[in-house]
């Protein structure tokens, strides 16, 4: 029995961040949980390669497209194997024969069953969303990014896709399931209502894409050939009991695009007399505090700094327990350190501890037997309550369900008080103890299970701790049940799967390492010089005089200077500027210079530096310092008597 299921194939013309995440991440999740149900579940994702933006960014980046395209296509292949994502097809619409052939195939259909025509195109067109503005006069702004759109004059093809009004509203109609959640089926109802217009499908002006199989020099409109990849990754391919996997059974996709994907992908098939996927769900954006990552807003966040911090595992609890599925849901460090703590390390984390520390201590590290029916119940309308979540894709709602019975789990324990139990010795208090052991236990177990699919590395750890004999992939949910756990099982060695995390230093180092991970993918995209390990040459690129009057440098006076708590580097200065109050600056000088050192010493300041952010403290300002080759840095310094705030010259 399979489940095909696909993330969006994903643009090139920047580095994956964690909007891209969060939905490969939550197909991940999908597919897993498809597994756990017994289907043959595969993932499909991959990187749109072709069209304007992308032969545009190449040039700024002084590369050949294919040069572009494939940096940006193995970032996106490293990441997500760093994740542990479970790809199963990574398709590449600019290298991969089977693609343009699949690409190819279908126009041909379209070409036999009437559905394509040649013609002109004199409009406006948005190079960002590669989309034809037809609504848009010159000068006007691109409806869906606001970019001003450009006026475009081409031969090209049509593909006829005002001959697929009604039959789109007759699909949406007798599937009211086809396009998730409701309010993106209602947005597609409203815009095809209005009618549609034939779409161009070809395009003369670029030359980055794949040929159209007819006279001249066309290319297949970009956002055409991306479609097809869904099918190119399982063109041929069946299931164990024959069956073929396309069509998709799940496409998963940002509300963004869902135009594309409701509309003209559904009538691109119907023109080829091909299956439909039988699902498209659109989710809403990942915000960063609550405003829409952008390059130009210069709030992009990206997941690798925090997989490397705080582990994949949280990142994925984070996006699926705080953001309702579908919604639009918000970012920040804080929240997904407030998650981490209370919910794993407080939760699940504490629950797993100090359970398998009982049985090590009170039963020599074997599982007791006894029950407690009030929890049994519990983990049984667990199970129900959140396998149906998870399968209505409502992931917050059905971890808030394993998480009450976590809760329960807590209480019970505290009521029971094995610890005091294991102090008597009489036969009915250990029979207690042994019913309080199990009962915890088990319902671990069970919580485990369920929670797979989202925490698949610590939840594998947990099921190894509980000394489960059998992988921890093997479990079916149909047939996960209360009583699994065996009496007399010998428990597995005890470590900490969530270890709490102090705030402050966690949140710096994540944000520090954004800053080099951005500084890396801006060198992948051409857009900053890459770093040398070579001596830096003797003088750099000369400036003009207008440049270097643009940096106010200062004579300023230390007038404190401490160390800057879990800093080896750092010392927090105040330094008097001749100014109302003194500055604080943050400077890497402490391996050099002891605080006491700088007391009254006359520094130079970079006095117009835009203030920032270092370990929870102000730096308003730089201090000047030389350093050669690998050595330390050395203050400049006066001989003569400055006085404090005179400007450099």
């Amino acid at each position: 029995m399979k489940y095909y299921l696909t993330t969006p194939i994903y643009y090139v013309n920047a580095a994956p961040h964690i909007g891209h995440t969060y939905t490969t991440i939550a197909a991940d999740v999908i597919k897993r949980f498809k597994r756990m149900q017994g289907f043959e579940a595969v993932l499909t994702t991959g990187t749109d390669e072709h069209g304007q933006k992308v032969e545009r960014a190449a040039t700024a980046a002084g590369k050949s497209p294919q040069e572009f395209t494939r940096a940006i296509s193995d970032e996106f292949k490293r990441q997500w194997s760093d994740f542990g994502l479970g790809i199963d097809h990574f398709v590449r619409t600019s290298d991969d024969p089977k693609h343009r052939e699949t690409v190819q195939w279908l126009f041909d259909r379209w070409m036999k069953n009437g559905y394509v025509y040649k013609g002109s195109y004199t409009g406006q067109y948005c190079v960002f969303d590669e989309l034809y503005v037809n609504e848009a006069k010159p000068g006007d702004a691109c409806p869906d990014c606001g970019r001003t759109t450009e006026t475009v004059t081409e031969e090209n093809y049509f593909f006829k896709l005002s001959a697929f009004t009604e039959r789109l509203l007759e699909l949406y109609a007798k599937q009211p399931d086809f396009i998730l959640p409701e309010s993106r089926r209602n947005e597609v109802l409203s815009f095809v209502r209005q009618g549609l217009n034939d779409l161009s499908i070809s395009r003369t002006t670029i030359k980055w894409g794949i040929p159209v199989p007819v006279e001249g020099h066309h290319v297949f409109y970009v956002w055409f050939d991306a479609l097809v990849a869904y099918m190119t990754a399982v063109r041929g391919l069946k299931d164990t009991e024959g069956h073929d996997f396309w069509p998709a059974d799940l496409h998963l996709i940002g509300k963004e695009i869902v135009r594309f994907h409701a509309i003209f992908w559904p009538a691109f098939l119907m023109a080829a007399d091909l299956p439909l996927p039988k699902r498209i769900y659109a989710h809403g954006w990942l915000l960063f505090e609550h405003d829409k990552m952008s390059k130009s807003r210069g709030n992009i966040v990206r997941a690798e700094p925090i997989r490397k911090v705080m582990g994949a595992d949280a990142l994925r609890y984070f996006l699926l327990r705080e953001i309702v599925f579908g919604q639009d849901g918000s970012f920040s460090y804080d929240a997904l350190i407030g998650r981490y703590n209370s919910e794993l390390a407080n939760g699940l984390g504490n629950l797993a501890s100090r359970t398998l520390t009982m049985i090590n201590q009170y039963r020599g590290g074997a599982i007791p037997s006894g029950t407690d029916e009030a929890i049994e119940k519990a983990a049984c309308g667990t199970i129900r309550a959140s396998a149906e979540a998870f399968y209505n894709f409502d992931f917050s709602k059905g971890l808030e369900s394993i998480w009450s019975l976590l809760s329960a789990v807590d209480k019970f324990i505290v009521e029971q008080a094995p610890w005091t139990l294991a102090k008597k010795q009489d036969s009915e208090s250990q029979a207690k103890l042994d019913r309080a052991l199990y009962t915890s236990a088990e319902a671990l177990r069970v919580a485990t299970a369920l929670l797979s699919p989202i925490l698949p590395e610590s939840c594998a750890k947990i099921w190894t701790q509980l000394g489960m004999p059998e992988p921890l992939e093997s479990v079916r949910l149909d047939s996960l049940a209360w009583g699994q756990l065996r009496a007399g099982q010998k428990i597995g060695p005890i470590e900490a799967v969530f270890p709490r995390r102090d705030a402050k230093p966690a949140i710096e180092q994540m944000r520090e390492l954004e800053a080099k991970v951005s500084a890396e993918q801006a060198v992948l995209l051409g857009k900053a010089p890459a770093p040398s390990a070579e001596p830096a040459a003797p003088a750099g690129p000369q400036i003009t005089i207008d440049d270097f009057a643009k940096v106010e440098l200062r004579v300023g006076q230390v007038i404190s200077a401490e160390r800057v708590k879990g800093a080896d580097k750092l010392l927090h200065l105040q330094v008097d500027l001749a100014e109302a109050e003194p500055r604080s600056i943050v400077a890497g000088i402490a391996e050099v210079y002891a605080p006491e050192q700088l007391m009254g010493r006359k520094v130079v300041i970079v006095a117009n530096l835009a203030p920032r952010k270092l370990r929870g403290l102000t730096s308003n300002g730089m201090i000047v310092a030389a350093s050669v080759e690998g050595g330390k840095p050395v203050l400049a310094g006066f001989l003569e008597d400055i006085p404090v705030g005179a400007r450099l010259k």
